[in-house]
């Protein structure tokens, strides 16, 4: 008969060498360490955080930066709007 394999349906059973997988020995905004036997706040459904305020703190962040690129894409889109025109409209700069 051969040797079983350890049973990993347990919580404290690490998978070993998952790529990928985020690890959670860490707070991903503070860097502090995360105890096994402490709360862990989630985000995004992978990103550790050691408290609500860290991980508020992080939701706040995401939502600057979403408004800040949702401004360049904006930005952008009306520059090329007005480029487009004046390539319509016959209006072209004449160099001497």
């Amino acid at each position: 008969m051969a040797a079983s394999a350890p049973c990993c349906f347990f919580f404290d059973a690490e998978p070993l060498g998952e790529p990928g997988m985020p690890a959670l020995d860490a707070c991903a905004l503070c860097t502090k360490p995360l105890a096994r036997d402490s709360d862990i706040f989630m985000y995004r459904g992978d990103t550790p955080f050691c408290s609500e305020e860290c991980r508020d703190e992080q939701m706040q962040l995401d939502a600057i930066c979403s408004r800040q690129a949702a401004r360049r894409q904006q930005r952008f889109s009306s520059g090329s709007d007005a480029r487009r025109w004046h390539q319509e409209s016959g209006k072209v700069p004449v160099a001497s």
